[in-house]
């Protein structure tokens, strides 16, 4: 499938540095040929989303990714994504989706969310405080079994080719329990499917795209660090704690 989610460069790189090593995830020093797949992967979203059923500016921006691979052969391209989906109803067959297959273990997310919906009805029409409470609980727990059961499905590589799931990965690094989201951001969605697949990192940007938040917003050079709270213990494991990095600059 590497071809469906690999794209190669538009533009003449030939007098593009390559870096030798894959620059900080969590850092601001965006290599130029970063830069360079950044501004070729805007132009195909721009594009693509033609065909959408999302509007950027009217809806809510979205935070996006590009990750500059080498293949076996040599040769230089990059991979893109967005962190998290656009929609539910937007499918873009050319970006690395996510690490976690929906149809997984027979739709258990489905069949779970549909639960904690029905358990919401039932409170709704509830009028007894001791019975909404007793429901509430019963919420709250299957909530938390089914988050931690997601959370198993979520299996990351690391450069060593040893997999573990989010929890697992959490728990040896000492961090807190994994919050909602975590594996959906773009860096490690990117990073897994190279590493999957033999394609050597060599440069990794994020950016934001559409309508501001908060401190986000579209530009031409302007790029974001990948999130601590969910990506830090993911990448440093993916990386073993930056064996891709010079030393210390995960710091």
């Amino acid at each position: 499938m590497l071809d469906q989610y690999f794209f190669d460069f538009k533009t003449d790189i030939s007098d593009v540095a390559i870096p030798e090593q894959l620059n900080n995830p969590f850092g601001l020093d965006i290599p130029t040929i970063a830069k360079v797949a950044a501004m070729e992967f805007k132009d195909f979203i721009s594009d693509a989303s033609k065909n959408w059923d999302y509007d950027f500016e009217k809806q809510r921006g979205k935070m996006f990714g590009v990750l500059v691979v080498q293949t076996q052969e040599g040769g230089f391209g990059y991979l893109g994504t967005v962190s998290g989906k656009i929609a539910d109803t937007v499918q873009c067959k050319e970006m690395v989706p996510s690490i976690f297959e929906v149809s997984m273990g027979d739709y258990f997310i489905n069949s779970g969310m549909t639960e904690l919906t029905n358990i919401g009805k039932r409170i709704n029409k509830m009028t007894i405080p001791s019975e909404i409470e007793n429901a509430k609980e019963e919420r709250r727990l299957k909530s938390i079994a089914l988050q931690r059961r997601l959370f198993e499905h979520y299996r990351f590589s690391n450069i060593s080719g040893i997999e573990k799931n989010i929890i697992e990965i959490f728990e040896e690094g000492k961090h807190a329990y994994p919050p909602a989201a975590a594996g959906e951001c773009a860096a490690p969605k990117l990073l897994q499917y190279a590493l999957a697949h033999q394609l050597k990192p060599i440069a990794i940007a994020e950016f934001w795209w559409g309508k501001p938040k908060e401190q986000k917003q579209s530009g031409a050079d302007v790029f974001y660090p990948a999130c601590k709270d969910r990506c830090r213990p993911i990448l440093e494991w993916m990386l073993e704690d930056g064996g891709l990095f010079e030393q210390n600059s995960l710091s």
